[in-house]
């Protein structure tokens, strides 16, 4: 696996479904009133089952930027956390809110204690943020995220193409000092 050196946490990245994961928690690049949507959100919500719209329902929506946590039902993940992503517009303030999402996920991910979580690649689908400066903005908020903070935790990029895969490995192998671990699945 991809680990930072000294560090107690891997981040890997792999081309699949984040649907199939057995983690502590999945990612959801969710829409602002979480009730599902298309992309990985629909596949989501059509995966963990209609407890999950429900359960949705009941946290009033999201702020781009903002985490919420629910249980992951019907999904082999215990717990899903959804975040909403920026619609990309080519601001500055576009790579503020992604990397929010990135970092409040992570402290909600570390105040329950988790041990793994997956991300899917957030807005880069409908959404429209370019692929490789999302990947940048992921990897390099993760490992400084993690770098300040002693925890063991397992955060695994779960990409939909061999393509986006490539982007992503491009910045684990960067001077960061992470070793990249590729897994084809797709």
């Amino acid at each position: 696996m991809s680990v930072l050196k000294n560090q107690k946490y891997t981040m890997t990245a792999v081309c699949g479904d984040i649907t199939r994961l057995e983690v502590d928690a999945i990612v959801n690049a969710a829409n602002k009133t979480l009730l599902g949507g298309g992309g990985v959100d629909g596949a989501i919500h059509r995966a963990a089952g209609p407890q999950l719209l429900e359960a949705c329902r009941k946290l009033n929506g999201c702020e781009t930027g903002q985490a919420k946590l629910t249980r992951g039902y019907d999904l082999p993940a215990k717990y899903v956390i959804h975040t909403v992503g920026p619609v990309y517009r080519g601001r500055p303030d576009d790579a503020v809110l992604l990397a929010d999402c990135y970092r409040n996920t992570l402290t909600l991910a570390l105040e329950k204690k988790f041990s793994s979580i997956a991300f899917p690649a957030i807005s880069c689908g409908v959404y429209g943020y370019p692929m490789d400066a999302a990947a940048r903005i992921a990897v390099t908020t993760t490992a400084d995220f993690l770098k300040q903070r002693d925890v063991l935790i397992d955060v695994i990029f779960v990409l939909f193409s061999p393509a986006a895969l490539d982007i992503y490995e491009k910045f684990l192998q960067s001077p960061m000092g992470v070793k990249n671990y590729r897994e084809k699945l797709c």
